[in-house]
């Protein structure tokens, strides 16, 4: 099942559920997070109470505008995070990567030790705890762009490029239970020159916006995701395209080991936030020397979560840091 939340031309807010490019409007709730915490209260799930509330409206996808697909009504009250070094790309860069982990962990990177660690300890047995992943933050609510809308980088910003990803988005449940409410495709988006300088710039590199596309894939996460990653020219000619993967048989750690680590701090289970987590990538068109350009335009597309997310570069406006004693 996909879920869409929208506005109509008259700029009210539902939620549909997507079949072919028809949304057929759920009744009683206008959004996503409101049908979730419903499904929590009740008991039951998401998909069968979407299903169960469906009326006999419908609307075209085309004719509606498209929302990021789980959004809190306080920006202060998302938060937005990711895990890197989580996927194996395609068999020639597997093939690749393993001869560059296999020698003696000492002569590695950081980064390679760290990537080596999920290859080995990443998909723990059922009920195991696996070894746990980079992580970083990037954002709350307020720098997650629908698609349609632009990805902003900062006017300080050396690059601006693409991380096409899954992302898994959660609502937390008045006991602190955290619940996955469905995943969703994702422009993870990062400043890679600033992360070139020094690994340790990492951390800078991701306080950046992103996108999230409109369709939210309800259940299980397919073990195996294709999909396609663009760069579109000013005038909509692909500049650069490239497939990627994603899903468990094409990462180095389980869905629910990345979850485990995340979820296994008390900050992340307060009750009624939502949370937008990043599974990682192995694609990027930076890896191609391609330096996106403001008015061009990313656009990624997985056939499972229905309609691509697009979103074009654009630059903020200058502003300072400074601080002002009181």
């Amino acid at each position: 099942m996909l879920l869409v939340q929208f506005k109509n031309k008259e700029g009210a807010r539902h939620v549909g559920i997507l079949e072919n490019d028809t949304l057929r409007v759920i009744d009683g709730y206008t959004t996503t997070y409101a049908l979730a915490r419903a499904a929590i209260a009740g008991k039951q799930t998401l998909a069968a109470l979407a299903q169960a509330a469906a009326g006999s409206t419908t609307v075209n996808f085309a004719d509606v505008t498209p929302l990021v697909p789980l959004d809190h009504e306080d920006d202060a009250h998302t938060y937005v995070t990711g895990t890197g070094l989580t996927h194996l790309g395609s068999a020639d860069a597997r093939d690749a990567m393993h001869k560059k982990i296999g020698g003696d962990v000492e002569t590695l990177s950081d980064s390679m030790k760290m990537f080596r660690l999920g290859v080995e300890g990443g998909k723990p047995a059922a009920g195991s705890v696996g070894v746990q992943p980079e992580w970083f933050y990037k954002g709350d609510g307020s720098i997650v762009s629908a698609s349609g809308e632009a990805l902003t980088m900062p006017d300080f910003a050396l690059d601006g490029g693409e991380e096409p990803e899954i992302a898994g988005l959660y609502v937390i449940g008045d006991d602190g239970q955290p619940y996955r409410v469905g995943f969703a495709i994702g422009n993870e988006f990062s400043d890679h020159v600033t992360e070139r300088q020094n690994y340790l710039y990492l951390a800078h590199s991701k306080l950046r916006a992103c996108g999230v596309g409109a369709g939210l894939l309800v259940g299980e996460l397919p073990a195996h995701v294709q999909g396609t990653s663009r760069v579109l020219a000013a005038d909509g000619t692909v500049r650069w395209e490239k497939p990627f993967l994603s899903g468990e048989q094409n990462m180095s750690h389980t869905i629910a080991n990345l979850e485990h680590h995340h979820f296994k701090y008390g900050l992340f289970k307060r009750p009624g936030d939502v949370h937008i987590h990043f599974f990682g990538t192995a694609t990027l068109s930076f890896a191609d020397n391609i330096s996106v350009q403001p008015g061009e335009t990313f656009e990624i597309e997985v056939a499972a979560f229905g309609p691509p997310l697009r979103n074009t570069l654009a630059v903020a406006e200058a502003s300072s840091g400074q601080v002002r004693a009181l």
